[in-house]
């Protein structure tokens, strides 16, 4: 295998293959919301820059459409099926900008040059509060080319997840959140790294954690935001001994090349 990917913080990740730039659920902001970049500097504008982005699902920390408003003219876009019709922002940040939109189900293929995009389920609640009831199911996505890369949006662990996701070399995973507290339909260190030893990837890269927090609440429960990484490492030595954990800090690369 080889490939390169660049961790730009929460979600949001570069997958360079066969030459094509994959983004991963962009999200170019200092703030949304009442949630705050409190570690690494907003992307530059070179991390807009793809061949194709995908988005995991429609919550406002994924599907943003100001950030998708930085992708250059005529990007590929990749999104759950449904979720044109269900975020009207979505729909005019297409327009404007000229975006060829493509609407996928899980089991559905696409290919961008060399790489191959499937999308696979994931367990986790995908509708577009509080905007409206329209629950459009949430996704992940493995791309193949020169190596096999799963991206796995934002899920907990479910059923059957090896067999839906397949073989794969590198696995994006979310190690925590962006709030004291984790919901239903999320992974923490631990769980992750039960997700890698069922995925028996050989490489990850732990997303999802210490980026954005609520505004004011730094003091509560603050090793959920801090510790997440380095808990990962640690679970997935225990759990999946056999995989290497590449621990990114915003902005950095790492280049994975062919086992010998």
């Amino acid at each position: 295998m080889s490939v390169e990917i660049t961790w730009w913080g929460h979600a949001t990740a570069t997958v360079r293959d066969s030459g094509v730039r994959v983004l991963t659920d962009p999200l170019f902001v200092r703030r949304l919301a009442h949630l705050r970049r409190r570690r690494g500097a907003v992307p530059p504008g070179a991390a807009a820059m793809a061949d194709v982005a995908l988005v995991s699902h429609l919550h406002a920390d994924h599907l943003h459409p100001g950030s998708l408003a930085k992708l250059l003219p005529g990007t590929r876009l990749v999104v759950p099926r449904g979720a044109g019709r269900s975020v009207p922002g979505l729909r005019r940040v297409v327009a404007a900008r000229g975006l060829r939109v493509t609407e996928v189900a899980p089991g559905d293929v696409c290919a961008v040059g060399e790489v191959r995009i499937r999308a696979v389920p994931a367990a986790h609640d995908g509708r577009r509060l509080p905007y409206g009831p329209s629950r459009v199911p949430a996704l992940g996505y493995v791309l193949s080319g020169e190596s096999t890369t799963y991206f796995a949006g934002d899920t907990g662990l479910f059923d059957r997840m090896a067999e839906a996701v397949g073989p794969c070399d590198v696995a994006l995973l979310p190690v925590g959140g962006w709030g004291p507290y984790l919901g239903p339909g999320h992974l923490d260190a631990d769980r992750a790294a039960q997700a890698l030893a069922r995925l028996e990837a050989r490489c990850a890269v732990p997303v999802h954690y210490g980026t954005y927090w609520p505004i004011g609440m730094d003091a509560i429960r603050p090793h959920e935001f801090h510790a997440p990484g380095d808990d990962f490492v640690r679970h997935a030595g225990r759990l999946a001994p056999d995989a290497v954990v590449h621990r990114l800090v915003h902005g950095e690369c790492v280049r994975l090349e062919p086992a010998r």
